[in-house]
C-alpha cells in the first residue's frame, strides 16, 4: 500500500471516488483534528440524551400505573417508539460515515464506542444507543481520557446496560429503611471499568478491589426513578444508595464523600500506567497489525503518560509511527468497515437507515449489539470465516448490481486505492464479464477486503 492508500483506509473509512487521494497523507490525517464536527447535522437531527431518558421513565411510569391487562400495551408501544430512534441513529451514524470529511476521527469515534461497548441486546438501551455515541463519545473523542471515561460511564445507556441504576450499598440509608427488598450492591459496572475500560485484565487488580470499588459507584444512577420527572439531567447520584465510609481500592484510602468517592478512584485509573498501556495496545491493534509491535505500543503509552491523557497528543504519535506505514496491509476490514468503504466506493451519499441495520446484520456486525461489553473484537480470525467472506460476496454483488454500468472499475480501483492494486486484480477486473462483475470483483478483492 502507498501512503495514500494507508491514510485513506488504514486510518479513515476508504476512499470515495469523487476525491482525489491526499497529496500529504500525514498532514491530511492530522489536518482532521481542527476540522472535526463533533455534532455533524446528520446527528443533530436527533433526539438528545435527556429528553430520550424522559420517555423510557414515563414509560416505565405508565407500565407500572396501567391496569394489568394494559401493561403490555404500554410497554410494547415504548419499544416501537425505541426501535425507531434506534435505526435514525443507525441512520445517522452510517450518513456521517458516508459524507464525512474527517474520517480519521469518525474511526476514532468508532473505535471508542466499541472501546465503552454497550449493547441494545438490553430493551432500556435500545432507544439510548445512538445519544451514547453522540453525547457520551462524540465530544470527547479529541480531548482528556479522563474526561471520556467519566462521559461514557456516567451515561444512562452505561448505567442501565451494566444494572449499575439500581446499585445500593447494604449499609447505606436506602437499605436500612426498605429492609427486606431485592436491592443491593451490583458489581457489573466497576469490573468492566477496571477489566475492559481502564487498567486491563491481568493488570493487578483483585476481587476486593471489585467490590470496594462497587461500593463507591453505589449512588451513581438516573434521575426520575422514583416519582420526579427526569428533566434536563441524565444522571443524578443518589445520597440515600450510597455506602457510607472509606474504601480501600488498590493499595490507596479513598475517604471522599459521596460522589467525589468514585470520582476520586476514576482519577487515578484514568491516569494509571496499565490504563496508558492498556489503551495504547488497543490503538495499535486496531490501527496497525493484530499483534502490534511491543515498541510502538511503548510510544503510544508514554505519549499517554506524559500528557496526561490527552488523546490528541496519542493520535500524533501515531500517525508519526513508522510502523503504521508499513505498506503490507496488516488489517482485515470489520464488517462494518467494510461496509462503509463499498458504499463510499461507489459514491453512495445516504442509505435508509433500515437498509444500514439489515446490512450490518446480514454482515454479521449489527450496530450497537457486540453481544458483550468487552464489543466487537478487532483481529482478522473473527471476521474472516468462509461463510462471512460469502457474505460479502453477496452484498458486493448487490451492491454493483444497484450501480450498474455508471461505475467503471478499472477507472475506480487506482482511486480507491492508489498506487495498491495488484496484477491479479486488476487482470480479474478486465477480463469481468460486466461492469457490475468487474466492480463487485474489486469490492472482494485482497486489497479491498484489508487496510
Amino acid at each position: 500500500m502507498t501512503p495514500a492508500a494507508i491514510a485513506l483506509n488504514r486510518f479513515g473509512l476508504g476512499a470515495r471516488a469523487d476525491e482525489a487521494p491526499p497529496a500529504d497523507p500525514r498532514g491530511w490525517l492530522l489536518a482532521q483534528l481542527d476540522r472535526y464536527e463533533p455534532l455533524p447535522p446528520t446527528w443533530q437531527a436527533q433526539p438528545r440524551t435527556p429528553a430520550l431518558l424522559q420517555a423510557l421513565v414515563e414509560q416505565q411510569r405508565n407500565a407500572r400505573d396501567a391496569a394489568q391487562g394494559e401493561k403490555q400495551a404500554a410497554r410494547q408501544a415504548y419499544r416501537r417508539e425505541a426501535r425507531d430512534t434506534y435505526l435514525a441513529a443507525v441512520g445517522a451514524r452510517a450518513a456521517t460515515a458516508l459524507t464525512t470529511a474527517t474520517p480519521f476521527t469518525e474511526r476514532l469515534v468508532h473505535f471508542w464506542s466499541n472501546h465503552f461497548a454497550i449493547s441494545v441486546d438490553k430493551v432500556a438501551v435500545v432507544g439510548l444507543a445512538g445519544a451514547f455515541e453522540a453525547d457520551a463519545i462524540r465530544p470527547h473523542v479529541l480531548g482528556r481520557f479522563e474526561d471520556l471515561l467519566l462521559a461514557a460511564v456516567r451515561h444512562p445507556a452505561m448505567l442501565l446496560y451494566l444494572d449499575q441504576a439500581q446499585s445500593a450499598g447494604p449499609q447505606s440509608m436506602l437499605a436500612e429503611r426498605q429492609a427486606g427488598r431485592r436491592r443491593g450492591l451490583n458489581e457489573n459496572l466497576a469490573r468492566e471499568i477496571l477489566e475492559l475500560h481502564t487498567l486491563g485484565v491481568r493488570s493487578g487488580y483483585t476481587q476486593a478491589d471489585v467490590t470496594e470499588f462497587a461500593r463507591a459507584l453505589t449512588g451513581w444512577s438516573l434521575p426520575g426513578l422514583e416519582a420526579e420527572a427526569a428533566g434536563s439531567e441524565a444522571f443524578r447520584y443518589r445520597p440515600a444508595m450510597h455506602e457510607p465510609g472509606a474504601r480501600m481500592l488498590l493499595g490507596r484510602s479513598y475517604g471522599e464523600a459521596g460522589e467525589q468517592q468514585a470520582r476520586a478512584i476514576l482519577h487515578d485509573l484514568a491516569t494509571a500506567p496499565a490504563t496508558a498501556q492498556h489503551i495504547a495496545g488497543k490503538l495499535a491493534r486496531h490501527f496497525v497489525a493484530d499483534d502490534p509491535p511491543p515498541a510502538l505500543v511503548q510510544r503510544l503509552a508514554a505519549a499517554f503518560q506524559r500528557s496526561a491523557g490527552d488523546l490528541p497528543t496519542v493520535y500524533r504519535e501515531l500517525v508519526a509511527a513508522p510502523e503504521a506505514w508499513q505498506p503490507a496491509p496488516a488489517k482485515f476490514k470489520s464488517p462494518w468497515d467494510w461496509g462503509i468503504s463499498s458504499l463510499r466506493a461507489v459514491g453512495v451519499r445516504d442509505v435508509a437507515p433500515m437498509q444500514v441495520a439489515n446490512l450490518m446484520n446480514q454482515l454479521g456486525q449489527p450496530v450497537w449489539r457486540p453481544g458483550s461489553p468487552a464489543g466487537w473484537d478487532d483481529v482478522a480470525a473473527t471476521w474472516a470465516a468462509p461463510d462471512a467472506l460469502l457474505r460479502r460476496v453477496e452484498v458486493a454483488q448487490r451492491i454493483a448490481g444497484r450501480s450498474g454500468d455508471s461505475a467503471d472499475a478499472r477507472a475506480l480501483a487506482p482511486r480507491l486505492l492508489p498506487g495498491s492494486v495488484g496484477e491479479a486484480t486488476t487482470q480479474a477486473i478486465a477480463r469481468s464479464e460486466s461492469p457490475a462483475s468487474a466492480l463487485a470483483l474489486l469490492l472482494v478483492a485482497p486489497e479491498f477486503l484489508r487496510r
